[in-house]
């Protein structure tokens, strides 16, 4: 790690994310943070009485709030953990990971041609506190063809995706347009991310001495 990729705070803080998404840890890894990972185990069913927007800053904040127990009560007052949680929504319905091909037709075949919103929720849990933001992105996607949707399920990349696919890969190619956040829509928002974070008091690379 170079001297430029520096986690520190004042108080000795650590960083946590909690998140077995690579995408999350690549991106966390390209501000400049060094942290460590712990894999959050929460129920994640959507109350039928809430919102999109609703259930990922919930879930996001469940994340961080969940792997912050899971630590010795020594560590905990020394931790900030750090989750998130995205969804693609379509006139107001949660699309959510594809359970098969058919399923996967089904959702590419609602966004093709089409305009649904992609809602990232970030949360930063420490023993005092939870601070959380919901990042909405506007996607635009071309039209699609039912044998692109087959090829492009049959390269693996659709079936643990939210919306079933996944923008910094094989399917960024259906994209027309977007508005927002393209980090978002990976999976972490760069800026919002950040911002949190230097508020709680980590530095990452380009502000590190």
């Amino acid at each position: 790690m170079t001297d430029s990729i520096i986690n520190t705070i004042a108080s000795g803080q650590q960083l946590i994310l909690a998140s077995q998404s690579p995408r999350r840890r690549e991106l966390l890894t390209q501000l400049g943070y060094q942290f460590t990972v712990r894999v959050s185990d929460i129920d994640e069913t959507v109350d039928a009485t809430e919102t999109a927007h609703d259930y990922v800053l919930r879930l996001a904040k469940l994340k961080a709030q969940h792997v912050l127990r899971l630590l010795p009560k020594a560590e905990q007052a020394n931790s900030h953990v750090l989750g998130s949680d995205t969804c693609v929504v379509l006139n107001g319905q949660i699309l959510g990971k594809p359970v098969n091909e058919a399923d996967c037709l089904k959702t590419l075949s609602l966004l093709s041609n089409n305009q649904h919103q992609v809602l990232t929720a970030i949360a930063l849990a420490s023993q005092t506190s939870v601070q959380g933001q919901v990042i909405s992105t506007q996607v635009t996607f071309k039209a699609l063809s039912k044998a692109e949707i087959h090829a492009y399920w049959l390269t693996g990349e659709p079936q643990d995706k939210a919306g079933s696919y996944g923008i910094q890969g094989i399917a960024g190619q259906f994209v027309k347009s977007i508005n927002g956040s393209y980090s978002a829509v990976v999976g972490l928002p760069l800026y919002e991310t950040a911002q949190l974070l230097a508020k709680a008091g980590f530095i990452g690379a380009i502000n590190a001495k």
